[in-house]
C-alpha cells in the first residue's frame, strides 16, 4: 500500500520546508477532513510558516491576519465604506426613494470593505487563511471565530450571511500567553510545535540555504542548540539561526572561530533583547564556539 502522506511530504520537500512525518499527517487530516488547524509552540520555532509554505504548495493566496490585543470585527472581517456612504446620502438628499430604499443602496456590496476574514470565505478558489497569534486577542473575538470556523459563514446584520464561495484551509497559530477556550479547541485539529533538535535544524539550515557548507551548517547549528539551552528571555527561533547562516555565508566564512567579528555577529543575529545581551556575555559566546568547533 502506498504512503498516503509522501505525495505531500514529496512537495513540501520541494519547497525547501523540513516536515516531520506527524506534522506531515497532521496536515494530510486537515486536508481530508476540512477542519481548521491549531498549532501551538514558543515563539519562533516556525508555526507561520506552516501557513506560508501551504500557500506555496497549493498555488494559491495567503491571507493572513496578524492578531493583537482589541483587535475587533471591524478590522478582521468588514467595515462600511463611511466616506463613500456619506458622498452618496448628499447626493441622494433630493431624491424621492423611502429611507428604507436609500437605506438598501448605502448598505450593499458596493459600500463594503473587505476584512481578512471576510476575503478569506469570498474567494473563487481555496486560499490560505493564517489566524496568526490568536492568543492576543480577547475572549470576545475568539467566540466571534466560531461561526467562522465551523460553518465558514460570517453574518453581516445590514446584508445577511454569507457563506464561503470555497472552504478555506485555516491555520490558527498561539504562542500560548493565554489559555484558548474548549470551544476553538474542540473546532480545530491540534499541533505542538518545538524548538527544532541539532539534526533538525542542520537539515533546515541545508534546505533554507542550498549553498551553505556543511562544516558551517553544522557548527551554526551546534551553537544555536547550546544557546537555547542558556537562561534567556527570548530564545533565538529558527529564523535567527537562518539569519546567522545567511550573514555569515555573505561575508565568504566557512568556518567559525572565536574572532571578535564572528562573536559579534552572533549576538547581534541571535540575542534580541538587552537582557540577554547583557546576561551573554563576549567570554560566553567564544568558549561556546570553541565548544562547537
Amino acid at each position: 500500500m502506498n504512503d498516503p502522506n509522501q505525495s505531500l511530504a514529496d512537495r513540501l520537500d520541494q519547497a525547501h520546508y523540513v516536515a516531520e512525518p506527524d506534522l506531515v499527517t497532521t496536515l494530510s487530516l486537515m486536508g481530508s477532513l476540512g477542519r481548521p488547524l491549531l498549532v501551538e509552540g514558543e515563539a519562533g520555532v516556525g508555526k507561520t510558516e506552516i501557513g506560508k509554505v501551504l500557500a506555496e504548495i497549493h498555488d494559491c493566496p495567503l491571507i493572513r491576519l496578524q492578531c493583537y490585543d482589541g483587535l475587533d470585527a471591524s478590522t478582521a472581517v468588514y467595515e462600511w465604506n463611511y466616506s463613500h456612504q456619506l458622498l452618496s446620502i448628499k447626493l441622494m438628499e433630493n431624491d424621492v426613494e423611502s429611507l428604507q430604499q436609500k437605506e438598501a443602496s448605502i448598505f450593499n456590496e458596493a459600500f463594503l470593505l473587505e476584512r481578512p476574514l471576510l476575503s478569506a470565505i469570498r474567494q473563487d478558489t481555496s486560499p490560505v487563511l493564517l489566524i496568526d497569534e490568536i492568543d492576543r486577542t480577547d475572549e470576545a473575538f475568539e467566540a466571534f471565530l466560531l461561526e467562522l470556523l465551523s460553518d465558514f459563514q460570517i453574518s453581516i446584520p445590514e446584508i445577511g450571511t454569507i457563506s464561503a464561495r470555497s472552504r478555506p484551509m485555516v491555520i490558527l497559530t498561539s504562542n500560548g500567553t493565554r489559555e484558548l477556550s474548549d470551544a476553538l479547541r474542540r473546532r480545530c485539529l491540534y499541533y505542538f510545535m518545538e524548538y527544532p533538535d541539532f539534526e533538525k535544524e542542520l537539515r533546515i539550515i541545508h534546505a533554507r540555504l542550498p549553498g551553505v557548507g556543511n562544516r558551517l551548517a553544522m557548527q551554526v547549528a551546534g551553537f544555536v542548540q547550546k544557546i537555547r539551552k542558556l537562561e534567556l528571555r527570548k530564545q533565538p527561533g529558527v529564523a535567527e539561526t537562518l539569519d546567522w547562516a545567511s550573514a555569515l555565508m555573505g561575508y565568504g566564512i566557512e568556518e567559525i572561530t572565536a574572532t571578535e567579528f564572528i562573536i559579534q555577529t552572533a549576538r547581534t543575529c541571535l540575542l534580541k533583547t538587552r537582557d540577554d545581551l547583557s546576561a551573554v556575555s563576549n567570554t560566553e559566546v567564544a568558549r561556546i564556539i570553541e565548544a562547537v568547533s
